[in-house]
């Protein structure tokens, strides 16, 4: 049962000492459900957010969030243009903790921020930038995960493996997703620090711009491609674009030429993730989710031969071949809905 916002209000009172709570209201966002939260006002006119995990896993990542928030010190803040929330003060109940974190004013993205001229797309472009852009110092002093990029692709060909051992992925994916995890020229990437659970939630806006970023507890040295993949889930290509165009005019090194096609592998192992999900815990629905999302994935990858995984382009095609491959190509979007799932599975 949901907690009220009175004893919200109450808990924070508990864990912030001399707080004087005036009023309260709902904290909306991406952890809704899994999570009773509020934000409480004080008479000062300052604002908390309070948040108690409903289940053992929403609990998790709480604590992990907590590590990951104590790892970004002031001086590593300072180098983002955004805000990160900070911790407050915390109180038992029940068999978990209330937390306090002060309050970030903005509203949570959705895809409908990305793209067009008067969009965030820009902004959040630049806060993942900034992100990436932070010294690996920062994950590895806190003893938080540091992946090698041949670390990387070895997590994603066993995932790949084993959801194909399932016999519920089509051929034509598994063929796809080995011909990219063999590609060594589609892994040689320099790790960066990565948030590692960004969704278009993650980011809190006002006016269009990023004022804050929530959720890190993946906090993590790993493939940049991955605070990008939920893109593939983007209305369309140019806007997709548009973020990723502001990404790379922040970034002080050079762009990454593959960074698009780890993502899109991301994204579409993200339905793999799901499927096995779905069987580990017996799930049928979630495995019948699953099976409909790779069916229409498969459909969707058919008809897109020109944009491969693979850096290896293979034989240069004849005019008449281009002209055929192009006659049975359909009106983009017409078959993209296989990987606009792949963004909620993130937390799974």
């Amino acid at each position: 049962m949901a907690r009220s916002h009175l004893t919200l209000a109450a808990l924070a009172t508990s864990a912030v000492a001399g707080a004087d709570i005036v009023a309260t209201r709902a904290l909306t966002n991406s952890a809704a459900g899994r999570f009773d939260a509020a934000v409480v006002t004080l008479r000062s006119g300052e604002e908390y957010a309070v948040r108690v995990p409903v289940d053992s896993d929403a609990e998790s990542e709480q604590s992990r969030d907590l590590v990951a928030l104590n790892a970004l010190t002031p001086g590593v803040r300072s180098r983002l243009p955004f805000h990160i929330p900070s911790f407050v003060g915390q109180a038992p109940v029940g068999e978990t903790r209330a937390v306090v974190y002060d309050f970030i004013p903005g509203h949570p993205a959705t895809l409908a921020d990305v793209g067009g001229e008067h969009s965030a797309s820009v902004s959040i472009g630049r806060a993942i930038a900034a992100v990436h852009s932070l010294p690996t110092s920062v994950v590895s002093d806190a003893g938080l995960t540091t992946n090698t990029a041949t670390q990387i692709a070895v997590t994603s060909r066993k995932l790949a493996d084993r959801a194909g051992a399932s016999g519920k992925v089509p051929k034509e994916l598994l063929t796809r997703w080995a011909t990219a995890l063999d590609d060594s020229a589609l892994w040689q990437f320099q790790p960066t620090v990565v948030n590692g659970a960004l969704a278009p939630e993650s980011f809190l806006l006002i006016d269009h711009q990023v004022t804050g970023v929530i959720g890190w507890q993946n906090l993590r040295v790993g493939d940049p491609a991955l605070d990008l993949y939920w893109l593939n889930s983007a209305s369309s290509a140019s806007s997709a674009d548009l973020v990723y165009d502001g990404y790379e005019a922040a970034l002080a090194r050079p762009a990454d030429h593959q960074l698009r096609k780890r993502a899109r592998l991301y994204a579409e192992l993200e339905i793999a993730r799901w499927l096995l999900h779905g069987i580990d815990s017996r799930d049928d629905s979630v495995v019948a989710d699953a099976v409909a999302m790779l069916a229409s994935l498969r459909a969707t990858v058919e008809n897109d031969l020109l944009n491969p995984l693979s850096t290896d382009t293979g034989q240069i095609m004849a005019v008449e071949d281009v002209e055929a491959m192009l006659d049975r190509t359909p009106i983009p979007g017409a078959a993209s809905g296989a990987t606009a799932h792949a963004n909620r599975i993130a937390e799974d």
